[in-house]
């Protein structure tokens, strides 16, 4: 349980992850729009500590100005069935059974 709460723990990973999951790859910039109260700096610090643990990789295309994109990996796919089960349960506990 630890070794997946340092991976994806936090407030903002998850949130992360089910944005990119939902459209594959997501650009950066697409990515700060939608989770509008993340600030820059902890948007950015979030998705290299994804990128460092295997679960997302990011790719810089050379244009101006500068595109990025981030996409999940074969690891950070197998989380698909884990965030679907999330989800469920968060609607069911939000309906209160």
């Amino acid at each position: 349980m630890m070794n997946a709460l340092q991976a994806i723990g936090g407030k903002w990973k998850l949130l992360l992850l089910d944005s990119i999951r939902k459209e594959c790859p997501k650009r950066f910039g697409v990515l700060r729009r939608e989770l509008e109260y993340i600030t820059h700096s902890t948007l950015t610090a979030q998705l290299r500590e994804l990128e460092r643990d295997g679960i997302l990789v990011r790719e810089v295309f050379p244009e101006v100005p500068p595109r990025v994109e981030y996409k999940l990996t074969e690891l950070g796919k197998k989380l698909i069935p884990v965030m679907d089960a999330l989800c469920l349960w968060g609607e069911e506990y939000r309906r209160g059974k």
